[in-house]
């Protein structure tokens, strides 16, 4: 499913001054369309592909997974006025999915494992307190709430291996017919966790589910059928996957590695 087909940016912004309105995405900027489930924004670190990214992610409003909520986030505060200069062309407009960002990722593993412990603490507090069925309702009660985040990320979401909790994580918060919004998912993500997210991606898109993703990944950017749009161009263009700069960069370093 295409929920989301287009994005334009409103005459104005190109009129603005002061990050990000000076990057050259911004004042070459046409449109991007969304004509497959899955898009992926490519390019080198600062050619605003990321910022786009977010800028997409505020002006639709979406759910931050691990990171504050966008509205309050400091970090995003530019991708918050580019996205309030964005016009968005909905097929099927939802509010289910989220955006999630590589680094938050970390965050958000960090601390459902700090809330675990927390809740055994208080559960093993109450010893101290009730007795009886009065302990059992109360350490039952805390308990329970543990239980549920171990069954949906798993006993140790920040000690396991940071590619099974991505899974994890992202498994468990997926929701049908969503737009995720993802900024460099490959982060955590070996080239064997790569090709098992690759399945997870097109069981998703079976389910209603539409994709966004800024990565460096070739391994990702492989998907069958993606539209990919390179951000080192401007306006920003679509590139056939074998125009990709990783890709044929990573080809030539495989061919040949002594001869870098």
């Amino acid at each position: 499913m295409i929920h989301l087909t287009e994005i334009h940016l409103k005459t104005s912004a190109k009129t603005k001054t002061g990050f990000p309105f000076t990057l050259p995405l911004v004042r070459n900027f046409e449109r991007i369309e969304f004509r497959t489930p899955v898009t992926f924004f490519v390019g080198e670190n600062g050619s605003g592909k990321s910022t786009l990214l977010e800028a997409v992610a505020a002006g639709v409003n979406a759910v931050a997974i691990g990171g504050e909520d966008i509205a309050r986030d400091k970090t995003l505060a530019p991708a918050r006025d580019l996205g309030r200069q964005m016009r968005f062309i909905w097929h099927s407009k939802t509010r289910h999915g989220f955006f999630l960002r590589a680094e938050d990722f970390f965050n958000f593993a960090r601390r459902m494992q700090q809330s675990m412990a927390e809740l055994q603490e208080i559960a093993d507090g109450f010893e101290k307190e009730y007795s009886g069925y009065g302990l059992d309702l109360a350490r039952g009660s805390v308990l329970s709430q543990r239980r549920a985040l171990i069954e949906k990320y798993g006993d140790n979401p920040d000690g396991n291996s940071h590619g099974e909790s991505f899974l994890k994580i992202f498994q468990a918060r997926f929701v049908p017919n969503g737009l995720y919004l993802l900024d460099e998912p490959e982060a955590p993500l070996s080239p064997q966790r790569q090709l098992a997210f690759l399945l997870m991606i097109a069981e998703m898109v079976d389910q209603g589910a539409q994709f966004i993703i800024a990565t460096h990944s070739p391994i990702l950017m492989a998907y069958p059928e993606a539209v990919i749009y390179n951000f080192d161009k401007h306006p920003v263009r679509e590139a056939a996957f074998d125009e990709v700069e990783h890709v044929s960069l990573t080809r030539a370093f495989l061919k040949n590695p002594e001869g870098i």
